[in-house]
């Protein structure tokens, strides 16, 4: 992955400018302003472009990503979020585990989806927002039909029941938990609305007397959660935002539970595709996550045929004349100079809001920034593909900021790279030339 066009920096506000620094200097991907280090994924964007207008226009889609660690698979899925929420997509990113998330269980990961629902004027999670502003559009659509005050409730309904015709054939309950949100509200109980958007949201153990309330009976199943997926791309659609990004990210760790769970954790990932291709869900885009032995590898995907075949896609051509429009798609992940490029960026970047530009200019130079990227590979045993984390973290928290804060610093002078254990990932630690810390000099 290559890095951004200068220009970006300096069109950078403080704000966006300060949310991206500050998550590498946490060792973290940002959440957002990923645009302001992103290039070299520019030939995927018309593809993905085209992809978003579908879905925004009642399509479905369903893609896959690969790539090792490091290659900047999570950077990527949020650096197509942002796209998405240019068009006014909700999205919501989920972490595939086997004790928080398994993917056998969808009720699970539908429960995780409302969590981590977010638009972009509401942060995760936005499902009450996104139902009241339902609602709202019922009462002024009832409202622009003709409706008067009082005829207005029984008009709501009526376009309730209509907008969910096709929800209810699987889901009936849906919509049943939506008209107890709202008759609580009416009511003035607000304690009993929000247990019945927290059923709604799929959460278990909700108060049997808000259940009563609202006519819903026990909790969410594997099979209703495709029926509330179906009802919240409906609400999503009705209250303005025309598609849902879902990120279904590391589902590389199915290969790592017991052969029951994975195999169950499989036909759920295939039949969740399948879905998908079949038009059930529009305004779904669909997005999974995982290495090359995910899905090139016996405990993964080529362990059930049919999700193999779903997946497949030909490699075997130079990178560069991937297909955009496959279903899979492959992030070759970073070379020394694209790690280099990318550490000019984020020190060009951190220039624009900085106390001391001149002197962040003058120290932390290219020639620097190199030998800065190939020390942190080296601790690494030479692996650069994997260290842009770590070596962001570094450049930011450990050169950068000392650059602006003290006068007299110099990284040449002053800076040892150290690197460790504790500060490294599961993966990393592997690859590091010792379990012992490791100094390097530059």
């Amino acid at each position: 992955m290559n890095t951004v066009r200068p220009s970006r920096s300096a069109q950078a506000s403080a704000v966006r400018r300060r949310a991206v620094i500050d998550a590498l200097r946490r060792g973290a991907v940002p959440e957002s302003g990923l645009d302001l280090l992103a290039t070299g994924l520019d030939r995927f964007e018309q593809a993905l472009d085209a992809e978003l207008d579908a879905v925004a226009s009642g399509a479905s889609v369903f893609k896959a990503v690969r790539g090792e660690y490091g290659s900047g698979k999570t950077f990527f899925t949020r650096w197509l979020g942002e796209r998405a929420k240019r068009r006014n997509f909700a999205v919501a990113e989920i972490q595939i585990s086997e004790t928080e998330t398994p993917l056998h269980r969808l009720e699970t990961v539908y429960r995780r989806l409302t969590e981590r629902l977010t638009t972009t004027g509401f942060p995760p999670s936005a499902l009450r927002s996104v139902v009241d502003a339902w609602f709202y559009a019922l009462e002024e659509d009832a409202l622009a039909a003709g409706a008067g005050d009082d005829e207005l409730p029984v008009e709501v309904e009526k376009l309730l029941v209509a907008r969910l015709t096709d929800v209810s054939r699987h889901a009936p309950s849906f919509a049943t938990a939506l008209r107890g949100y709202r008759a609580a509200l009416a009511e003035g109980d607000e304690a009993t609305a929000a247990a019945v958007l927290a059923w709604l949201g799929g959460q278990p153990h909700v108060a049997a007397a808000a259940r009563r309330f609202a006519g819903v009976r026990g909790d969410l199943d594997h099979f209703g959660a495709l029926g509330f997926l179906q009802g919240l791309l409906t609400v999503l659609r009705d209250s303005g935002h025309p598609g849902l990004l879902v990120v279904l990210d590391e589902v590389e760790t199915l290969q790592r539970v017991r052969s029951d769970a994975r195999d169950k954790a499989l036909n759920a990932l295939r039949q969740l595709i399948d879905e998908v291709h079949s038009g059930r869900f529009p305004g779904l885009y669909l997005v999974i996550t995982g290495t090359p032995a995910f899905y090139d590898g016996q405990q993964g995907a080529q362990r059930l045929a049919p999700l193999a075949q779903r997946l497949a896609t030909d490699f075997t051509t130079d990178p560069r004349f991937d297909n955009p429009r496959a279903v899979q798609l492959r992030l070759s992940g970073f070379t020394l100079e694209s790690l280099v490029d990318l550490g000019v960026a984020v020190r060009d970047l951190y220039e624009g809001g900085a106390d001391a530009p001149e002197r962040i200019k003058r120290l932390a130079t290219d020639d620097y920034i190199t030998d800065l990227a190939r020390a942190v590979g080296g601790a690494l045993g030479g692996k650069v593909g994997v260290a842009p984390r770590l070596f962001l973290k570094k450049l930011v928290g450990d050169v950068l900021d000392r650059i602006d804060q003290f006068d007299d610093f110099d990284p040449v002078k002053h800076y040892t790279l150290t690197v460790r254990g504790g500060e490294l990932t599961d993966t990393e630690r592997n690859l590091a030339a010792s379990a012992d810390d490791v100094d390097l000099d530059l």
